[in-house]
């Protein structure tokens, strides 16, 4: 998925690996500790701490590469999702799966309402900034709080002028939104078809094999 992103959707590789490098830091933390602390097996290396035993077996390794790599797949599966299908596309798809209108509206709004808030955000810091509002601990934690509170405000006056606008707009309690009907090509279903069996393949082939 990651060559797909960067090969076929032309996303800049260092733009991408930036992405990557967010959740970086918890996947690793995770993967060293559950190479420590869980799984058993032989000791591949280990030391004493304080009288405690601390060592890497080849189970608790085995596992801490198995959530590795389904970490980083289900990353890269996300970040292709986001990076190349526009929400509106996604929001079509679950409205053609019958999924109930209050869920997707519900989904809609959610997504509308999370750059509201980081538009609030970014201008309320942006003020306080040029303000020295974060000029040390004392007075960026007092003016943290302050953008805290302000954005509730904010954000809930910002909603109420999206309601009425939609509601100057006809808004009758159902959200009608652009769907665009493109056919499936057959070479689209082949390559999908193909990726998936491969996929189920490697799967079936690899399912019980252990590194070490």
């Amino acid at each position: 998925m990651s060559f797909a992103t960067v090969h076929f959707a032309k996303i800049p590789v260092g733009f991408y690996l930036k992405l990557l490098s967010a959740p970086a830091v918890f996947v690793i933390l995770s993967v060293v500790i559950i190479a420590f602390f869980f799984g058993s097996g032989t000791e591949l290396f280990g030391f004493d701490v304080l009288g405690y035993r601390l060592g890497v077996n080849t189970g608790g390794l085995d596992m801490a590469l198995l959530v590795f790599s389904r970490t980083l797949s289900g990353m890269s599966c996300l970040f292709f999702l986001a990076l190349t299908t526009p929400m509106v596309e996604l929001f079509a798809v679950l409205k053609a799966t019958k999924l109930p209108d209050s869920f997707i509206e519900l989904s809609m709004m959610m997504y509308r309402y999370i750059f509201v808030f980081l538009e609030v955000a970014w201008g309320i810091k942006y003020a306080q900034t040029v303000r020295l509002g974060y000029k040390d601990w004392r007075t960026g934690l007092n003016s943290l709080a302050m953008l805290a509170t302000t954005l509730f405000i904010r954000s809930w006056e910002q909603g109420e002028k999206i309601f009425i606008s939609m509601s100057a707009r006809c808004y009758d309690g159902r959200i009608l939104f652009f769907e665009e009907k493109r056919p499936v090509r057959a070479t689209e279903l082949i390559l999908t078809g193909t990726y998936f069996s491969v996929i189920l393949a490697l799967w079936y082939l690899t399912n019980d094999i252990s590194i070490f």
